[in-house]
């Protein structure tokens, strides 16, 4: 019976949530509707309870959908009459921040600016509570999509006063923003040994001020907020609503401005297309300057996962398998990362060696979340036009070399890059014969392995029909 009612009380939720995903937009959605858990419902009193990971979410929730979530269940079930937001009893409260330290806010000591990062539970929420000792300069892979961001978070580090700030770092998730935000902190400390620094994401930066606002604490807090020589801010964008908090960064940004101090911040979008932010804060975000990082290119990727590799010594990982997986993952980083990491503790638990194999076998989820459909079509064209020759070429039955070669690479890329069987392959060169396909994939693999001009051009050629 329970079970029943909890499948129900799902297929209802579904039916909800899709209908304020378009009243509210995906951001609004994804940030604040989306975290949202069922809980049991109490049929004498007729109330649902809906759990939220923190009761900063959770008041807002409260505060601005309590109403519309109500009648959308009053609508959806008779047996629902009222609802209740409240923090999910399975997790642990957010820890207060040891805001005073012993020489400032967010920092004990010079020589404690290690701290690690303190779980909040199973679903990912986290209080920051210092810098990550992993996430440093030395460990970030620089690349031509990031250099600029690397570079001139190395600048906001240095000892001399930088040229520019605040430093705003723009990239999507997963792409290295936060690494930076770390790096910066851990660089800067040895420069400036006795800094005083915080780093918090702006989720934690309005739940501190509104705990501050509750308990008249205010000044207190704009004094600690203030009185810090670098300020990192991560994910900008869910400082939406709350003007009153976004006022009071305002003029922190102006007061550690004007005292010569260094900001940072990070998100997921430019300035100008953060939504809910007074015009003047954005103003004062986008002043210094904006550093993008690109989604990481193969050659990054492939760099990124061969940097991983030492600490997996004497566990060999064939390059044939790097390589897939620097090709097939190309979302963001850290599901690259998670990916080889997956891997190798399947291939370390169960005494497999690691192979191109066991990579599709485990991976499948991330694997087909990540490739782009990728037609032989497209693939015929790109070829074409990378040698120069007649589309038609592909399916005729010249022998000649300028031909042949071009048509072999096509064939090889069609079997790597997509579904497609051998037979199926055959079919789109002119309808040729599963053998004639598995004959060309062979000789590509050996002529990479033996022609570094034969490697560059596929490499080219991937890299053209996987952006």
């Amino acid at each position: 019976m329970e079970e029943q009612e909890a499948i129900d009380l799902a297929a209802d939720w579904a039916d909800i949530s899709q209908g304020l995903r378009k009243d509210l937009g995906h951001q609004l959605f994804t940030q604040w509707i989306k975290p949202i858990q069922l809980g049991k419902l109490n049929h004498e009193t007729g109330t649902l309870d809906l759990f939220l990971p923190t009761q900063f979410s959770a008041d807002w929730v409260e505060d601005r959908y309590h109403d519309r979530l109500s009648l959308a269940w009053k609508i959806a079930s008779s047996d629902v009459r009222h609802i209740s937001i409240k923090v999910h009893p399975g997790r642990r409260k957010i820890a207060d921040l040891d805001l005073r330290g012993h020489d400032g806010f967010g920092h004990r000591a010079a020589n404690d600016a290690s701290l690690a990062m303190q779980s909040i539970g199973d679903d990912g929420f986290t209080a920051s509570v210092g810098l990550d000792p992993s996430q440093t300069f030395a460990s970030f892979v620089t690349g031509s999509t990031n250099v600029l961001a690397k570079n001139a978070a190395e600048r906001m580090a240095k000892a001399e006063k930088p040229q520019f700030s605040p430093l705003y770092l723009k990239a999507a998730t997963g792409q290295g923003k936060t690494h930076l935000l770390h790096a910066i902190g851990h660089a800067y400390l040895q420069t400036h040994p006795r800094a005083r620094i915080f780093y918090c994401s702006a989720e934690r930066f309005m739940v501190e001020f509104v705990q501050a606002l509750k308990s008249n604490e205010m000044i207190e807090f704009k004094a600690r907020l203030r009185g810090f020589d670098l300020l990192l801010v991560d994910d900008i964008q869910f400082i939406i609503g709350k003007a009153s908090a976004q006022e009071e960064l305002l003029y922190t940004i102006d007061a550690l401005l004007a005292e010569g101090k260094r900001l940072v911040f990070a998100a997921d979008r430019a300035p100008q297309a953060l939504d809910g932010v007074e015009p003047r804060l954005l103003s004062r975000l986008s002043m210094g300057l904006v550093a993008d990082i690109q989604p990481a290119d193969i050659e990054l990727r492939r760099a990124i996962l061969e940097s991983k590799l030492t600490k997996f010594a004497p566990l060999e990982v064939p390059g044939d398998v790097i390589d897939f997986l620097a090709r097939t993952v190309s979302r963001n980083v850290r599901e690259l990362v998670g990916g080889l990491n997956k891997l190798i503790a399947y291939a370390q638990m169960t005494g497999q060696e690691v192979s191109l194999q066991l990579a599709e076998e485990q991976l499948t989820d991330i694997l087909s979340a990540n490739r782009r459909r990728i037609t032989i079509d497209e693939i015929q064209r790109t070829v074409c036009q990378f040698y120069r020759i007649d589309r038609a070429e592909m399916s005729s039955k010249r022998r000649a070399r300028a031909v042949v070669r071009p048509r072999q690479v096509a064939m090889y890329l069609a079997k790597v890059l997509t579904p497609r069987s051998y037979p199926e392959i055959g079919r789109k060169f002119g309808g040729r014969d599963h053998s004639t396909v598995i004959h060309a994939v062979r000789l590509i693999e050996d002529l990479r392995q033996r022609d570094a001009d034969m490697d560059g051009d596929v490499r080219s050629l991937l890299r053209q029909l996987e952006s």
